[in-house]
């Protein structure tokens, strides 16, 4: 019996077998998240597919095989390869430093072929799961050791100082605080977040002289929209306006007024949760916060039902992620944070995004499928 019990935590599931553990209801609720964004990108369009909704449909037919197969592929083949993963994706945005090319004045972007490729999207990702192959690796008590924490340290910084040149503070602070999270999850002990949070704010007047001149004006800007209405604090202020302009039940699709106006700035990326707020008021506002928030909730349910470490790590991240891109876009549009340029998951457009989401999306599903694994910290398997 110990002996048969033993030999199905070492037989990996059959292809039959993970097609059928796949978490079909999470693909769901994301292929509902994704309709939403393409309604809004037509009424973007004004009542029209194109440019922006028939391309995101691509984006989502095209991101849509790789996350089933990132779900079927072996949860301790991803642990093998995720500091592979972690070094291509620092590569590639090295890459964007010497070859890329730049687009709303950034240089963020290299150019393959048919495609346009935002590294520094993809490279949160690759940051969640090498971290999640370190903190796997590690016995519990090194967590609170200040020597073993240099690595994942670098880990984070080195990407995120990377970004920060291109320059993209919004894609940089977030690769900060999806680093900062998994060191959480991993169990770091309280004491060595307070002295990081000590150090940054010492840094701060130091940090504010490197920054670009267009990077201090949001951040002014946030404190002092009113101050340049026509300027730096238009963004934020037309967003106000659309949102203000909903009210509870909203103006109705395709007639909102500062969108279909042009008064609202990014209407299909960084603000279109404002168009939706706008078209559909509070209602269809908290009707997409509420999906998100189900998304999230199935996503952790995921994760802590994982047997390995490696697979809480690397689900939660992924939830974690994806909770920040989500909380920051809605928090910048109502003007609780600086506009920082972060994309809605699932609902702004973009091709590089929605491919970044549906991967983190297919490491959750993985995790799902391969959740009675069990790893030792070489990522071998280990009997039950």
């Amino acid at each position: 019996m110990l002996s048969s019990a033993a030999e199905i935590f070492r037989r990996p599931p059959r292809l039959r077998e993970k097609l059928r553990r796949l978490p079909w209801g999470l693909a769901a609720l994301i292929t509902f998240a994704f309709a939403i964004g393409f309604a809004m990108l037509y009424s973007a369009g004004n009542g029209h597919v194109r440019p922006w909704a028939s391309r995101q449909a691509l984006h989502f037919l095209f991101a849509f095989l790789p996350m089933i197969a990132a779900g079927l592929f072996d949860l301790r083949r991803w642990f093998r390869a995720a500091y592979f993963v972690y070094g291509a994706a620092l590569f590639l945005v090295l890459l964007v430093d010497l070859r890329g090319f730049a687009g709303m004045g950034a240089q963020r972007w290299i150019g393959l072929g048919v495609i346009h490729l935002q590294p520094s999207e993809l490279m949160s990702l690759a940051l969640v799961l090498a971290l999640a192959r370190y903190f796997h690796s590690r016995r519990e008590e090194e967590a609170g050791r200040l020597l073993p924490l240099l690595v994942p340290a670098f880990l984070i910084l080195a990407p995120a100082a990377l970004v920060l040149k291109e320059p993209d503070l919004g894609t940089a602070a977030m690769l900060l605080l999806t680093g900062a999270a998994m060191f959480f999850l991993a169990g770091v002990r309280p004491r060595y977040f307070l002295a990081a949070l000590a150090a940054a704010a010492a840094s701060v007047p130091l940090a504010w002289h490197f920054l670009h001149a267009y990077q201090k004006e949001r951040i002014t800007t946030f404190f002092h929209p009113s101050s340049d209405p026509l300027g730096a604090g238009y963004h934020i202020l037309q967003s106000k306006i659309a949102l203000g302009s909903g009210g509870l039940f909203g103006e109705g699709f395709l007639h909102g007024s500062q969108s279909h106006l042009s008064f609202l700035p990014e209407k299909a990326t960084d603000f279109i949760f404002t168009m939706l707020a706008e078209e559909f008021g509070l209602v269809g506002a908290a009707a997409l916060l509420g999906l998100y928030i189900l998304i999230c909730v199935y996503g952790l349910l995921i994760a802590l039902h994982s047997r390995s470490q490696f697979g809480r790590l690397l689900g939660l991240g992924v939830v974690t992620n994806f909770f920040f891109y989500a909380f920051i876009n809605m928090a910048m549009v109502m003007g609780l944070v600086p506009v920082v340029g972060i994309p809605l998951p699932l609902v702004s457009y973009g091709g590089t995004a929605m491919l970044a989401v549906m991967c983190g999306f297919g490491l959750l599903f993985s995790v799902c499928v391969h959740r009675e694994a069990r790893m030792n910290r070489r990522g071998d398997t280990q009997a039950a």
